[in-house]
């Protein structure tokens, strides 16, 4: 894919650039993600087009917006997924890797709607429910420790 001959190189620069402007205009970072589970236990995963690999559903919480909020609107955009009720909140994290403000909050979702699969658009390369033991071999190590976090019960972390 010649998307992802460009973004690899670019990647760290976009990266620098995106959390400057957002240490400027905001004092500390904060994300939603969900694990999105659906009945047959398979997990929820989307592909960024300007990260690499899998990674839980998710994103920036907007200025005036809740966490509940974020979480609705982010499975909406990425996964074309309503939500059935309240998810509940499973950890929060610091994520270090990003920046020294950026925290993460997860929540497991098993009550949504998902009425067509998303369409891959300039955001979602590609989507899909995986089977925890068979996720994509690119999925990301945070996502691959927060699914062993909830799905088998390993101790949770506070580092993303």
């Amino acid at each position: 894919m010649q998307l992802e001959h460009l973004r690899r190189p670019l990647e760290p620069a976009i990266r620098r650039v995106l959390h400057w402007h957002w240490r400027f205009s905001r004092g500390l970072t904060l994300g939603v993600r969900a694990m999105v589970i659906d009945g047959a236990g398979r997990i929820f995963l989307v592909k960024h087009s300007y990260v690499a690999g899998w990674h839980l559903p998710g994103g920036g919480v907007e200025p005036n917006e809740t966490l509940a909020t974020a979480l609705a609107r982010e499975l909406r955009e990425e996964g074309n997924i309503e939500l059935g009720e309240t998810p509940p909140l499973f950890a929060v994290y610091f994520n270090r890797r990003v920046s020294r403000r950026d925290h993460v909050a997860l929540y497991v979702v098993r009550a949504f709607h998902q009425s067509a699969p998303p369409r891959p658009n300039s955001e979602i390369v590609a989507h899909g429910f995986f089977p925890p033991d068979a996720v994509p071999e690119d999925t990301t190590l945070s996502t691959r420790a927060r699914i062993a976090e909830v799905i088998e019960g390993r101790s949770v972390s506070e580092i993303w």
